[in-house]
């Protein structure tokens, strides 16, 4: 892991995951990529090209305003980084740098109800990418890699590749804990597999297993994370299905929801 990929807009969001990539690109002695994105307004009914064009231009003036602002930050802040401005959606912008990326960051925020909003993009870009997905709450300030992880085991593919693509940073915590609930299912491959595939990264990790007892897996994951202090949870992204309106299972959703930490996630 060596190219952080952040997603720049001047938006509630947008301190959350500039502090989470900061603190990831020290930690990984990396380069923190930039791609501030201005959005190309879209607008159902009729409205004239004049109007688009002089929004569009309000939109490019305040990023201008947002993009000083952040380079006299980043000139003090010690990391390397690259600036990419770019217009259009943002999942698209965004993807459209990702190809090179080790991991990116946006917001655990999922839904939008009218306009453009960078903290909506969590699912689009968890579906295309080829690498870890940071999402940070909004209200999240940074990311400390050194604090203890704790990785939601459920056996899944999706669960396997969180895991196989976190090691650079599970390497840095300073504990590892391998959380399963027990709700019944049979998991193949075992957590004490998982557990084994760690220890030959050198990462000793603990297993702990609770039994559901009618509880949704996220809360008892969740109540974990707090008991444990940990920095962040690293989880596969979907549930069963793999159609659009399925990307996130309930307990993935419910998670990005409530959850007061970084999700590191892959599909």
């Amino acid at each position: 892991m060596k190219t952080v990929l952040l997603l720049v807009h001047a938006d509630a969001g947008q301190e959350a995951r500039l502090q989470a990539a900061l603190d990831l690109t020290r930690a990984l002695e990396g380069r923190l990529i930039c791609v501030d994105v201005t959005p190309i307004p879209d607008f159902a009914g009729d409205i004239g090209g004049a109007a688009q064009a002089m929004i569009l231009e309000e939109e490019r003036e305040a990023e201008t305003i947002n993009r000083t602002a952040l380079e006299a930050r980043l000139a003090g802040e010690g990391v390397a980084w690259d600036w990419i401005d770019a217009t259009g959606d943002f999942t698209q912008c965004l993807m459209r740098q990702a190809g090179l990326a080790d991991v990116i960051v946006v917001n655990c925020k999922r839904d939008t109800m009218m306009g453009a909003d960078p903290r909506g993009v969590v699912a689009s870009v968890v579906s295309q990418a080829s690498c870890p997905v940071v999402a940070v709450p909004d209200d999240a300030r940074g990311f400390n890699p050194n604090l203890p992880a704790l990785v939601a085991w459920d056996g899944s593919e999706p669960c396997m590749a969180a895991l196989r693509a976190s090691v650079p940073l599970l390497r840095l915590a300073r504990s590892v804990t391998l959380f399963v609930v027990e709700d019944g299912a049979t998991r193949v491959p075992p957590v004490e597999a998982a557990a084994a595939y760690l220890s030959r990264h050198d990462i000793h990790a603990t297993i702990e297993q609770v039994a559901a007892d009618g509880a949704t897996p996220d809360a008892l994951i969740l109540t974990a994370c707090e008991a444990a202090g940990v920095g962040y949870c690293v989880m596969g992204a979907f549930g069963h299905g793999r159609l659009r309106e399925e990307l996130f299972g309930g307990v993935t959703r419910r998670m990005l929801d409530a959850a007061e930490l970084p999700l590191v996630l892959e599909r």
